[in-house]
């Protein structure tokens, strides 16, 4: 009896203790009386137009810039190597504009001196190339020279293999090492 009873009693307690579940009512859709407009963005390019700058006004920016620069940086962007072809010291004709530019920049800065270094490849011997690199130092001289530059202005020094630049051994290596270099005297 004593387990009848405790069956009732325990039937009874897991029936009191269940869960009661409840529905909510089902969400219901309404249909605005107005119907929604979507907002649209309106795009603008920018139209940019190509404004075509004469050759001659470009040359004048190019020039106030520099002109704004210091003596030095100006240096640096005027100064340029000029290069020569094997086994001689010919000014050659690409080089022309560079020394015109190197020219009038020293006869406008008149207390700038400069010195000359030039420079071979590595074929030849010492003193075959000592001499041409003087040869090449000398003939960018008298270039300038001859546009007017003071020759007082102007120290020649010869290195002719001594300072290379580039040291494969290719053409276009030994053509950068061919050369008569800048250099600002204080």
């Amino acid at each position: 009896m004593m387990k009848k009873l405790l069956i009732i009693l325990l039937l009874v307690f897991a029936v009191g203790c269940s869960k009661k579940y409840t529905t909510s009512p089902q969400e219901t859709t309404t249909v605005p009386d107005e119907p929604i407009m979507e907002e649209t963005i309106e795009i603008k390019e920018e139209v940019v137009e190509e404004v075509e700058i004469p050759e001659d006004e470009m040359f004048r920016e190019e020039e106030i810039a520099i002109q704004e620069m210091s003596t030095e940086e100006r240096a640096q962007q005027i100064f340029q190597d000029v290069l020569f072809d094997y086994d001689k010291y010919d000014i050659r004709a690409e080089a022309r504009p560079i020394l015109d530019s190197v020219a009038s920049f020293l006869n406008e800065e008149k207390d700038l001196n400069i010195a000359l270094e030039g420079h071979c490849d590595e074929r030849g011997t010492n003193e075959y190339n000592l001499a041409l690199g003087e040869k090449r130092a000398k003939a960018t001289k008298n270039y300038l020279v001859s546009l007017g530059t003071s020759p007082e202005r102007i120290t020649v020094v010869t290195y002719g293999e001594e300072k290379q630049l580039c040291t494969d051994q290719t053409e276009t290596c030994w053509q950068q090492n061919r050369r008569a270099h800048f250099v600002i005297l204080k």
